[in-house]
């Protein structure tokens, strides 16, 4: 449900306002980049995911069926906390299941079960046996998954692709926002072929099949990236894509 302003426990000096932006800005909820629908104070360039804005007050997860996660505004404990399914740190608002300790990002907590368009379709696992495109290993985090089960990619490495390429734009844009912002598309860019090359490798004898499975790479990493922002966002997630496929 989207309205137009909300007040926020959070930021109660000012209501936040409903925004879409093609600019990625980190959340002052979860601390994780976020790109697309928010809210923001404008005031004081106070801003929150749509899912930190509205958070449910308590969710369950197919992956983990025994457990009650209740939406908290900080870590409980003293103890450093990461996330369950990217893996990364959790260092503000998250979803907490008080019985078994499990922790999730909300954006993460949200991620769609199945990424589907009408002609690809990618699938969320807890646990893939193959190897990740990205980094090469296998069981690191929660992983997206082609029909085909020839593409994976997880989400951690997803957002670390995200947050390397991005953290120019969002720190040092000032006004020359265009033309940081195309240096560090060009140092995607640069992230993006040892994708595609891992896939070419699969299919060295048939040009054809491998042109085609890169292609479905590119859209297939456009969804995951709209999943991981929290936003099914097509601006910044295209322009990787294309990339993906050229």
């Amino acid at each position: 449900m989207k309205y137009n302003e909300i007040s926020h426990f959070s930021h109660p000096q000012h209501k936040l306002r409903y925004e879409y932006s093609e600019f990625p800005f980190k959340c002052d909820g979860c601390k994780e980049v976020g790109i697309g629908s928010h809210y923001k104070c404008t005031n004081c360039d106070y801003d929150l995911h749509m899912h930190c804005a509205i958070p449910s007050p308590s969710i369950t997860h197919p992956f983990h069926t025994k457990c009650s996660f209740q939406f908290l505004s900080r870590p409980p404990g003293n103890v450093p906390r990461y996330c369950n399914a990217c893996e990364k740190d959790i260092t503000g608002f998250l979803y907490h299941c008080r019985s078994c300790g499990f922790d999730l990002h909300p954006c993460c907590a949200k991620l769609p079960m199945v990424l589907d368009d009408g002609d690809i379709k990618l699938y969320l696992y807890r646990k893939v046996s193959a190897s990740c495109h990205r980094c090469g290993r296998k069981g690191r985090s929660w992983s997206y998954r082609s029909t085909c089960k020839k593409y994976n990619l997880h989400v951690a490495c997803v957002k670390e692709m995200l947050v390397d390429s991005w953290h120019e734009i969002y720190f040092g844009c000032g006004n020359n926002y265009n033309n940081n912002s195309n240096n560090s598309y060009r140092k995607l860019e640069n992230r993006i072929p040892s994708l595609k090359g891992t896939l070419q490798t699969h299919h060295r004898k048939s040009k054809g099949k491998a042109k085609k499975c890169c292609e479905v790479a590119g859209l297939a990493l456009q969804f995951i990236i709209s999943a991981v922002l929290g936003d099914p966002t097509t601006l910044i997630a295209g322009v990787v894509g294309s990339l993906m496929s050229k």
